[in-house]
């Protein structure tokens, strides 16, 4: 108990941070990764390519090599970005193209008659996706995107390869001035653990919500 209020400055630091990281990167990511989504389910061979080469790209790599790539890789062709928005940026880049295979596969889980059905009543393509197959899509796609941003979450803790001040590098910093780093890891674990256990309660209460309509 003694090592947890003497880190407890650092801990909710680090804390900040790590959510700042997955919070910004899970949005973001969502955002991009609807795009990509899209662009896979499109009628133009272009855009689906493009977009099948992208999600083979950032789910064939690991993470660790993306965030190195941007932090380190990119200062050499003249590009410097600091280590939070590097961050930020790989985990984005990284969530959207698992996103992305979530948000189809929930939009592909909508049964084709619904697109009929509309067609058959004059509604335009678009109106018939925002009005009836993206709300089905939002239900049927919410445990994948919920596991995915718990997983984004943890994914967090590789940004601690670039100096980013989040819950593992505090960790490492506390372990390595106390020299008690099994209670230090221990101790962050159990923060990342109380997390993810807060964010799949509201995946569930999500889940019931969007289900009360079906």
């Amino acid at each position: 108990m003694d090592l947890f209020s003497e880190s407890y400055p650092l801990l909710l630091q680090g804390l900040g941070i790590t959510l700042l990281l997955g919070v910004a990167s899970f949005v973001l990511g969502s955002v991009l990764g609807g795009a990509i989504a899209l662009a896979r389910i499109s009628g133009f061979r272009v855009l689906r390519g493009m977009a099948i080469a992208y999600v083979s790209v950032f789910r064939g790599t690991p993470l660790l090599i993306q965030i190195m790539v941007i932090y380190f890789g990119l200062p050499q062709i003249g590009v410097q970005i600091e280590p939070i928005p590097s961050s930020i940026l790989a985990l984005t880049l990284f969530a959207a193209a698992y996103l992305s295979e979530n948000f189809r596969g929930g939009i592909l889980g909508v049964e084709k008659g619904q697109w009929e059905a509309s067609s058959s009543m004059g509604l335009p393509y678009w109106r018939t996706f925002r009005r009836i197959v993206l709300p089905q899509a939002a239900r049927i796609a919410t445990p994948a995107v919920g596991g995915r941003f718990i997983a984004l979450m943890k994914d967090t803790s590789l940004a601690s390869v670039v100096t980013v001040m989040e819950l593992t590098r505090v960790a490492e910093s506390v372990g390595t001035s106390t020299f008690r780093y099994m209670e230090a890891f221990f101790l962050v674990g159990a923060v990342y653990w109380l997390i993810n256990n807060l964010l799949s309660v509201g995946q569930s209460v999500l889940e019931r919500r969007l289900g009360k309509a079906y």
